[in-house]
C-alpha cells in the first residue's frame, strides 16, 4: 500500500455548522464592487458565448479533449478541493494528492488552501454574512456576485480564525499555493489550447475558444450552480430547518455535488449523498482510485443514522433507493 497523506481523524468542528453564531448588530456595510472582476468576467463570458458559437464547426478530437479538460478540471474540485481537503472524507496518496493538486489549477477556483478554508466557512456559517456565498442575498450573488465585491468583513474575520492546521502541513496543498499563478498558467490555459492545435492541427483561436475558454466557463458554472440553485431549488429530505437542497440537474452538471441537503447534514460522507455512484461521477473516481490503492479510510454514514435524521429533521421527501 502506498503511504498515505496523514490527516487529523479527530472530529473537527471547522466545516461543521455553527448554531450559536449570531450575526451583529446594525448595518451591513457598503457593497463595494471590484471592476476588474466586473470586466474579467463580462470577456470570458463573452468569449466563452463565442466558442459556444462555433462548436458545429470544431473537430470531434477537439471536442473530446474539451470533455476530458472539464473532467479534469470538475475532479480537482469535487474530488480534490471539496471532498479531500475541504472535509477530508478519506485519504489520498501522494501521487493521487498531486494528480488532483494539478486538476485543481486547471479548474482555476483558487488555490486549494482558499478554496478549502471559504468552504468551511461556508460551512460553519451558512446563510449568514459570514457565509462567502450567502444565498439569501438572491441567485446572482450565490452564483457568481460574490466574486465581483468584496468579502463580507464577517467572512474575512471568520476565516482567519479558522486554524487549518491540515492545510498547512501538507506539502502538495502549499506547494500549489506557493505556484498557483504559474500552476494556472499552464493547466488552464496553456495546456487546453496547446493539445489539439500541436497535435491535430486545430486552428489556435478555436484550441483557445473551445477547449480553454469554453471548457473554463461551463466548469465554472457548474460548481457556482452548487452555491445558488443547490441552496434554492428541490426537496430537504433530511433536514428542512436549512437552505441546501437535493438537485439532480446539479447533481447532473458538478458530477455528484447536487446532493447539497445531505452533503450540509453529514459533510464529512465521502460520497456526498445517500445513494452512492447515481449521478455521482466523483464517488466513482474515489472508489477507482482505492481499488488500485490510491486512497482508503472512506467515511461514510450508517443506514440507521440517515434514517434517524430523516424522521428527526426531514421534510418527508425522503425516498429510499
Amino acid at each position: 500500500m502506498k503511504e498515505m497523506a496523514e490527516t487529523t481523524t479527530t472530529t473537527t468542528t471547522e466545516d461543521v455548522y455553527d448554531d450559536a453564531y449570531e450575526e451583529k448588530p446594525g448595518p451591513s456595510p457598503p457593497v463595494k464592487i471590484v471592476w476588474r472582476n466586473v470586466l474579467l468576467m463580462s470577456l470570458l463570458h463573452l468569449g466563452a458565448l463565442y466558442g459556444l458559437m462555433i462548436l458545429p464547426s470544431v473537430s470531434s478530437l477537439t471536442l473530446m479533449w474539451t470533455g476530458v479538460c472539464f473532467m479534469l478540471s470538475a475532479l480537482g474540485i469535487t474530488a480534490g478541493a471539496h471532498r479531500l481537503w475541504s472535509h477530508r472524507s478519506y485519504k489520498a496518496s501522494m501521487p493521487l494528492r498531486i494528480f488532483l493538486a494539478t486538476a485543481n489549477s486547471m479548474a482555476f477556483q483558487n488555490d486549494i488552501y482558499e478554496w478549502a478554508r471559504d468552504h468551511r466557512v461556508h460551512h460553519k456559517f451558512s446563510e449568514t454574512h459570514a457565509d462567502p456565498h450567502n444565498a439569501r442575498r438572491g441567485f446572482f450573488f450565490a452564483h457568481i456576485g460574490w466574486l465581483l465585491v468584496r468579502k463580507h468583513p464577517e467572512v474575512i474575520e471568520k476565516g482567519r480564525k479558522l486554524e487549518l492546521a491540515d492545510l498547512k502541513a501538507d506539502g502538495v496543498v502549499m506547494f500549489q499555493r506557493r505556484h498557483y499563478k504559474l500552476s494556472v498558467v499552464v493547466m488552464c490555459f496553456l495546456i487546453p489550447t496547446f493539445v489539439p492545435w500541436f497535435f491535430w492541427e486545430e486552428s489556435l483561436l478555436t484550441s483557445y475558444l473551445v477547449p480553454c475558454l469554453l471548457r473554463y466557463t461551463v466548469s465554472l458554472n457548474a460548481t457556482w450552480l452548487v452555491n445558488s440553485a443547490a441552496h434554492m431549488w428541490g426537496m430537504r429530505p433530511y433536514d428542512h430547518n436549512i437552505n441546501p437542497r437535493e438537485n439532480k440537474f446539479v447533481a447532473f452538471s458538478a458530477i455528484g455535488e447536487g446532493f447539497h441537503n445531505y452533503h450540509h447534514t453529514f459533510p464529512h460522507d465521502y460520497a456526498a449523498s445517500e445513494f452512492g455512484s447515481r449521478l455521482n461521477l466523483t464517488k466513482v473516481f474515489i472508489d477507482v482510485m482505492c481499488f488500485f490503492g490510491l486512497a482508503k479510510d472512506c467515511r461514510r454514514v450508517t443506514r440507521d443514522t440517515i434514517m434517524a435524521r430523516v424522521q428527526r429533521t426531514g421534510d418527508g421527501s425522503h425516498k429510499s433507493g
